[in-house]
C-alpha cells in the first residue's frame, strides 16, 4: 500500500501523466456512449435467429445471475487491477476504449436475433441489477441483442494481454474469459461464433493498441515490451 501511494504521488507530480490519464478516461467515457447507441441500434434492428452447432444440441441453463452479477464483479476486479497499477492506466484505458469502439462497430454491422431458447432473466436479478447500475445501463450492457462478438468473453481476455507480465493476473483473467464463454453458451446468450471469435479479435485489438498507443506502451511501462 505504501509503495502504491508513493507511485501515485510520483505520477501525480507529472503534468504530462495527469493529462494523458485524463485523455484516456475521456476516451473510455466516449467509447461507452458510442456503445450505448450501438447496442440500442442492434436491438431494434435484430432480425431472425440462426441455428448453431452448440446451442442447437444443448439445453438452456439458468445462468442469468452469473451473467449479470459475474459481469459486474468482473468490472470491479478490472478497476481494482487498473488502479493498483497506476503507470499502466493510460494504456489500459485507451485499449479498453478501443475494444468497446470496435465491438460497437461489429454489433452495428450484422443484426442476427437472439437464439430462441435464450435464458429469461429472473425478475429478482433484473431488480437488483437496476438497483446497482440503473435501468439504462442494464439494458445497454446485459439485455440487448449485441451478440457479435462476446464482450463477457473478450474483455477479460484483453485484460490478460494488458497485464500479461504478471502471471497471476494473466491466468486469472484467462480463467474469467473461459468461464464467461461457457456461461453465455449455457444460457444461450451468445452464439458459439460470438465466443470463439472473441479470442481472435481481442488478439488483433491488443496488437492494434500497441501500435496506435505506441508511446504509452513503450515509454510508460517498458516491462510490456
Amino acid at each position: 500500500m505504501k509503495n502504491l501511494l508513493t507511485q501515485y504521488k510520483d505520477l501525480f507530480s507529472k503534468k504530462r501523466f495527469l493529462a494523458n490519464a485524463a485523455i484516456s478516461f475521456l476516451y473510455l467515457i466516449s467509447s461507452l456512449i458510442i456503445y450505448t447507441y450501438a447496442a440500442q441500434y442492434a436491438t431494434v434492428s435484430a432480425s431472425n435467429s440462426v441455428t448453431d452447432i452448440v446451442l442447437s444440441n444443448t439445453r438452456v441453463y439458468n445462468v442469468d445471475g452469473f451473467f449479470v452479477f459475474g459481469g459486474l464483479g468482473l468490472v470491479l476486479i478490472m478497476w481494482t487491477i487498473v488502479l493498483t497499477h497506476p503507470k499502466r492506466i493510460p494504456f489500459a484505458l485507451k485499449t479498453i476504449a478501443l475494444f468497446v469502439i470496435i465491438r460497437s462497430i461489429f454489433i452495428s454491422l450484422t443484426h442476427i436475433g437472439p437464439f430462441p431458447t435464450e435464458v429469461i432473466f429472473d425478475r429478482s436479478t433484473i431488480h437488483y441489477a437496476h438497483e446497482i447500475i440503473g435501468k439504462t445501463a442494464f439494458k445497454a450492457f446485459f439485455s440487448g441483442d449485441d451478440l457479435f462478438f462476446s464482450g463477457h468473453t473478450g474483455l477479460p481476455f484483453l485484460m490478460a494481454y494488458i497485464y500479461w507480465d504478471t502471471k497471476w493476473i494473466r491466468y486469472m483473467f484467462i480463467c474469467f474469459s473461459i468461464c464467461f464463454g461457457i456461461i453465455v453458451l449455457l444460457g444461450h446468450l451468445h452464439y458459439s461464433i460470438d465466443v470463439l471469435a472473441a479470442f481472435f479479435i481481442v488478439y488483433s485489438i491488443f496488437n492494434i493498441a500497441k501500435n496506435l498507443f505506441k508511446k504509452d506502451y513503450e515509454k510508460e511501462f517498458p516491462v510490456l515490451k
